[in-house]
């Protein structure tokens, strides 16, 4: 398929700027401010494609550039279903206005509406919901994700349709010690048995089951006159209200109805206090004692989430050196050269889901990439005039489901010393 003219212009200039930093990268007196500003330049028309490639969609252009036919009507957008001209919608905005228009008393349904019923009155739209469209469900899950500073870190299983959970296979180890590894598996060096013992890894499931989260979203009747806006507000209110439910689930769920969280989970390592130690407080021997506790496997990957009202006792943390001192926490931007401050050079990320300081939770070192989670992309959604009529509200309901726990199931005791190792690492009550 032939590009457009401003596909064309923009790919040319593109190359050209390419090219040009190329060029400069061979200069042996090249500046970094010279380097920054085509770097820049790249970056901008790189992000100018895909817009353009949105823009130009649905339609055929000749080799010169030029529109030869509008493939669609001059009303369809881009948000729409790949293969599909009867369930498209020009935003989310404009879905969520159907949706309030099927469900308003002597309202009209829109052909591109799929009703999901909650019983046998399907041709009732007040009995059901309606199905989110999966351009608008994947945009609303990709922000919630983007959004997120715990489950976007998960190892994330999706589950196709027709299935509400999964198992997973898993090894049961619980101690490094010889006969121990792999739940079972030992080897001998020649001379140190007559006889050699039969031996095999011992194996466990992970179960993961579906859970539903619910999202709730108020709109007035004036918010509703205005799909841009509409869409906007919804749209950030979705997004982060399931982001810190979702996010909140990991560190503090129960496992009954929502997923298990790392607080909760059999496999944490939870560090005593040190004995003399005042209350909310945080010492170098805490922080250290938690890095000695963290899975040596895990430590690339690791990140330190904390409350943020724990800040200052971070920011006076120090290693007692001769007469002197060193810093421990380094925080973003300074000594760390890094986005996020860092202790023992893992990220430090405050978030409002760990605990208030002195108690339990209020430091977590976890790696997300042993908490498997599963999701189902499809996602629902209602809406009701109902339950805030008074107010002269709308009301909107989107149904998510997801599950999520750690995949170890008890702490890993070493192969030499009797402290227990683990993924997940938090500090106990002081």
């Amino acid at each position: 398929m032939f590009k457009s003219k401003a596909m064309k212009a923009l790919l040319a200039d593109l190359e050209a700027k390419k090219t040009a930093a190329q060029a400069l990268l061979n200069k042996e007196d090249v500046t970094a401010e010279e380097l920054a500003s085509a770097q820049k330049e790249i970056s901008t028309l790189e992000a100018k494609i895909p817009v353009q490639e949105a823009l130009d969609k649905g339609k055929n252009f000749d080799e010169n550039g030029e529109i030869v036919k509008d493939t669609k009507p001059a009303t369809d957008p881009i948000f729409a279903q790949a293969n599909s001209h009867e369930k498209v919608w020009k935003s989310p905005g404009e879905f969520l206005l159907a949706v309030k228009s099927a469900a308003a008393p002597g309202g009209t349904v829109d052909k591109r509406l799929t009703i999901k019923a909650s019983g046998a009155s399907e041709a009732v739209p007040s009995d059901g919901g309606f199905l989110v469209d999966m351009d608008f469900s994947t945009m609303l899950l990709t922000k919630t994700y983007d959004a997120s500073s715990v489950a976007a870190k998960a190892f994330r299983i999706p589950i196709s349709d027709g299935k509400n959970g999964v198992k997973i296979n898993g090894i049961d180890e619980k101690s490094r010690a010889n006969g121990s590894r792999y739940g079972g598996v030992q080897m001998y060096w020649e001379n140190e048995a007559d006889t050699v013992t039969g031996t095999k890894p011992k194996f466990r499931q992970i179960e993961l089951s579906l859970k539903k989260l619910m999202g709730i979203c108020y709109a007035t009747d004036e918010l509703l006159s205005d799909a841009m806006a509409l869409e906007s507000i919804v749209t950030k209110a979705f997004t982060d209200e399931f982001s810190f439910k979702v996010d909140d689930a990991c560190i503090n769920g129960n496992g009954s109805g929502q997923p298990l969280g790392i607080l909760n989970a059999p496999c944490l390592v939870t560090v005593a206090k040190e004995g003399s130690q005042s209350a909310d407080t945080i010492a170098y021997e805490n922080v250290l004692n938690m890095w000695s506790r963290m899975w040596t496997r895990s430590r690339q990957n690791a990140v330190w989430y904390i409350n943020q009202g724990i800040e200052p006792q971070l920011y006076s943390m120090s290693l007692a050196v001769g007469t002197g001192g060193q810093p421990v926490y380094m925080p973003a931007g300074g000594a760390s050269t890094e986005p996020y401050s860092t202790l023992f050079g893992r990220p430090v990320i405050p978030i409002e889901q760990c605990s208030a300081l002195g108690d339990k939770g209020d430091i977590i070192l976890a790696d997300m990439s042993q908490y498997a989670m599963i999701d189902k992309g499809g996602m629902q959604s209602a809406q009701s005039i109902h339950v805030r009529f008074l107010y002269d509200e709308n009301v909107f309901r989107f149904i998510y489901r997801t599950d999520g726990q750690p995949m170890w199931n008890s702490a890993l005791t070493p192969y030499k010393g009797s402290n227990t190792l683990s993924p997940f690492v938090t500090l106990a009550d002081r």
